[in-house]
């Protein structure tokens, strides 16, 4: 019963907008930051190394390199203090915690470059029937050597 009015109350505090990331991916966060009176934003750009909770509670940990010295910052998807998130690149990744990453100097930091895909979604019936699987093409022709 809790937790369905949790999720009431979370719901009116989503932010409507949000970017698709996932781990491993190389991304820019623009971080409002309040100096006296004035507002600013600040990019901070690095791999997502780590995501967790869910709803209003989400976090996910960002890492870069900064003058040869590892530096992580945790931010929380729904804060407000997060103008925006941008993916800058995306890479191969096979697991939910990239913590690995830290031990690892210089070019052994690299991840592997995931393509950038395209989302197209077509529902006509005429693509449904191009696209339906043929067989095999390595499947061998009957001969006619029995006459």
């Amino acid at each position: 019963m809790s937790h369905k009015i949790i999720n009431l109350v979370e719901a009116n505090c989503k932010k409507p907008e949000l970017s698709e990331f996932e781990i491993g991916d190389t991304v820019n966060v623009h971080c409002r930051i309040l100096e006296g009176e004035k507002e600013r934003i600040q990019i901070f750009n690095g791999t997502v190394i780590a995501r967790s909770g869910s709803g209003t509670r989400e976090m996910f940990t960002v890492r870069r390199m900064v003058s040869g010295e590892g530096v992580e910052r945790k931010f929380a998807i729904q804060s407000p203090r997060i103008a925006k998130i941008e993916t800058v690149r995306s890479a191969v990744v096979h697991r939910a915690k990239l913590y690995f990453l830290r031990d690892r100097v210089g070019k052994a930091v690299r991840l592997k470059e995931r393509p950038m895909r395209k989302k197209v979604v077509d529902t006509t019936a005429e693509t449904a029937v191009k696209t339906k699987r043929r067989g095999s093409k390595n499947k061998k022709k009957p001969t006619d050597s029995a006459e």
